[in-house]
């Protein structure tokens, strides 16, 4: 007899508000960086080196944070990643993570594929890993209980006006194109005299309408989103055991799952692979398997 298919949905008020990710971009000299400083308890990502000034370094001490330059890996994918998988699983006191920028990192790493690439690089065939490095990247962000600052560099938006020629009509991030798509927000940071200002692009969040604007500042920021969420304790994943998933790969021995059930499930875990699987979801599996055998 077949196990009927399980609803695994919650109800809205028990999942627990996540943590924002937000790009923000802008010119030099809006305050992108000093004030992403105040955001709590910073792990801070120097790309740069725009954060080595004493100034920067010690702001980012008195908020309870850590610095990650150039020096200790900051513009190699792999170290970044290795990081954001080592906040996600280690207790730590950290609260948010910050890239600065992320634009650098995107586009040092283009370069090195193109050098490496030299003549065989074709069709936009040195963009192929640095994505693929990228969307891993992104993903453990997402994964991360930490709030994620990404500052970009700004750049030119050109378009066709009403005559159909080619004009600037706005300014917009220089990174990967789809990166605001996965996040929850992208603000553009401006400076008018001694204050700077956020103006809300796209939005997946309420309290943040696209258009809305208001003063660049982290108690204005938390404000909107809520200082709770934004200032509680990070909590390390449980991820699945080596033991799990031996288990896992032997009862999967046993019974016979569609051709696409294993992708499903890593899509939406937003994996690729068990390992990166929360405990909780491959017990769940697991259960599911035994009971597919003793049906």
């Amino acid at each position: 007899m077949a196990v009927r298919p399980k609803l695994l949905a919650v109800p809205p008020g028990d999942v627990e508000p996540k943590r924002p990710k937000v790009l923000i971009y802008g010119g030099p000299g809006v305050r992108k960086t000093w004030i992403s400083c105040d955001f709590p308890s910073p792990y801070f990502i120097d790309t740069e080196g725009g954060a080595d000034l004493k100034a920067y370094r010690k702001k980012i001490e008195a908020g309870g944070g850590a610095y990650m330059g150039q020096e200790q890996g900051s513009l190699d994918f792999d170290t970044v990643i290795s990081q954001l998988q080592a906040l996600a699983q280690v207790e730590h006191g950290y609260r948010t993570v910050i890239i600065d920028s992320v634009s650098k990192l995107w586009n040092a790493a283009l370069t090195d594929e193109q050098e490496r690439l030299g003549s065989k690089d074709a069709f936009g065939a040195y963009k192929k890993a640095p994505t693929r490095q990228f969307m891993t990247m992104v993903k453990w962000l997402n994964r991360l209980d930490m709030t994620a600052v990404l500052i970009a560099q700004q750049k030119e938006l050109w378009g066709l006006n009403d005559q159909k020629q080619r004009e600037m009509i706005g300014y917009t991030y220089d990174c990967q194109d789809k990166l605001e798509y996965e996040l929850h927000l992208t603000l553009r940071i401006a400076r008018i005299g001694d204050s700077s200002y956020a103006y809300v692009g796209k939005s997946r969040l309420p309290s943040f309408k696209t258009g809305d604007s208001f003063d660049w500042t982290y108690p204005n920021f938390a404000e909107r989103y809520g200082r709770d969420v934004i200032e509680r304790t990070a909590e390390p994943l449980a991820l699945a055991s080596q033991e799990q998933i031996d288990e896992l790969n032997s009862l999967l021995e046993v019974v016979k799952m569609p051709d696409d059930w294993q992708t499903k499930i890593f899509k939406a875990a937003g994996v690729d692979d068990w390992p990166e699987m929360d405990g909780q979801k491959v017990t769940a599996c697991i259960t599911m398997l035994k009971n597919r055998i003793s049906a």
